[in-house]
């Protein structure tokens, strides 16, 4: 049994719906009129029952009516596991250099140290950062950064410690665990060794990213399996081990297709039943536009998709949300990924969290992405409301810290609203 099992941090598994209490929304008409196949997966989701990965492909591939009855039963899955709450964070992304030699073909984000906009902040700035985000109302400052060949395995350490002195009351949620294996092999220690100094010196929680796809053959493709699946694991798996809570995270919509993302959300769903060390799942679709994966793509003989569609997007988060039930509560939609009124849209399609507000964020805008750097928490209220679920400002750990009540509006009508939102968004590009 993982320690945040041992700390009741989770739930104990697959929760079944309350169909009685549902029975005004007509779920079980909307079943009985598509496919036989999928409307007994989605029965057995609503019963809390678990899903395969098989299963999770055949919804992968729901249109028209199916599709429909996806998002409705993922809407209900969500209130049942959260209720009709929507949350986000006050945050702020320091990316403290952009100066990296890894070389993965889907990053547009990385600088040679010698190009003209290579940047590696001062320990000085990096804590001026997190200050003027304390200041603007900030509970979490994100770090993270490229693997810098000059920087030694203590730079790390040293940016927590300018954080904390600087700032003692803010969360630091930071370091990859490309970073935390760079890190580690920097200073010749074991991973356990230098999380737990990390520990020691602030770190209050990590990003699940540098996940990509967590399947040999794709990850082969994208970073030349510079970080393996099983040491992205390992690295995740011990965090948990040591009290050390982390997100997850898939980046799709490239040369993947739904069977891995399948297999890559099993896997996490396998891990959090060991550990329970997840705060939540966050879907985040490929951004094309500037990345070498999709520019390059003839030179590098591979054949990329310009990112997820607009109903890959929502069958993600809601099947997503099916699969992870009991599990992983918290499904984010990532508004830098997907733009706000898009991701909007997702929290009626299962997800319950819009993320940060971020105040800076280079990595996607790096790679083309048009959604901005920041979102104020007036918008991020606004947005939730017009989903019909009612905002409250969260921590890291999706502990409360603010509540909204929730506007003047009829929970029928905005759910009948988001159903025809994502209905004519759906088969364009995202």
């Amino acid at each position: 049994m993982g320690i945040f099992e041992q700390q009741h941090v989770i739930a104990r598994g697959p929760r079944s719906v309350d169909m009685q209490a549902r029975l005004g929304s007509g779920i079980h008409a909307r079943l009985a009129q598509i496919n036989p196949q999928v409307s007994h997966i989605l029965a057995r989701a609503l019963e809390g029952e678990e899903i395969s990965e098989a299963e999770a492909v055949v919804l992968f591939n729901t249109q028209g009516a199916e599709l429909d009855a996806l998002v409705a039963t993922a809407d209900l899955v969500r209130q049942q596991a959260v209720g009709d709450r929507g949350s986000f964070v006050i945050t702020r992304n320091i990316n403290f250099t952009n100066v990296c030699y890894m070389g993965c073909k889907f990053c547009g984000f990385a600088k040679r140290k010698g190009d003209a906009d290579a940047e590696l902040l001062s320990m000085e700035e990096v804590a001026k950062r997190a200050q003027e985000a304390w200041d603007r109302g900030a509970s979490e400052v994100c770090i993270q950064g490229g693997l810098h060949p000059n920087i030694d395995g203590s730079h790390y350490r040293n940016i927590l410690k300018a954080i904390k002195q600087q700032v003692p009351d803010m969360h630091i949620h930071a370091f990859s665990p490309f970073e935390i294996w760079f890190g580690a092999h920097k200073n010749k220690v074991t991973t356990a060794e230098f999380i737990q100094d990390l520990i020691d010196h602030g770190l209050g929680s990590m990003p699940g990213t540098a996940a990509e796809i967590l399947d040999v053959e794709i990850r082969q493709q994208l970073t030349k399996d510079k970080l393996t699946t099983e040491q992205w694991v390992e690295i995740i798996t011990t965090a948990h081990q040591l009290g050390l809570p982390t997100t997850s995270t898939i980046m799709y919509g490239h040369i993947d297709e739904p069977r891995h993302w399948a297999a890559h959300i099993a896997l996490l769903r396998d891990i959090q039943k060991r550990t329970g060390g997840f705060t939540e799942f966050v879907p985040l679709g490929f951004v094309h536009y500037e990345s070498p994966l999709f520019t390059e793509q003839k030179s590098n003989q591979m054949l990329v998709r310009p990112g997820p569609t607009a109903e890959e997007n929502i069958r993600m988060h809601a099947v997503s949300r099916l699969m992870l039930n009991g599990w992983i509560d918290n499904i984010q939609a990532s508004w830098v990924k997907l733009g706000p009124d898009y991701a909007r849209q997702m929290l009626r399609a299962g997800a319950n969290d819009l993320g940060g507000t971020l105040m800076n964020e280079s990595i996607s805008r790096s790679s083309g992405g048009k959604h901005g750097q920041e979102i104020v928490p007036d918008d991020m209220v606004r947005m939730i409301r017009q989903a019909g679920l009612t905002p409250y400002r969260r921590g890291t750990l999706y502990q409360t810290l603010e509540n909204f009540d929730l506007a003047e509006v009829s929970v029928a009508q905005s759910t009948q609203c988001g159903y025809q939102l994502i209905a004519t968004s759906a088969g364009g590009a995202a």
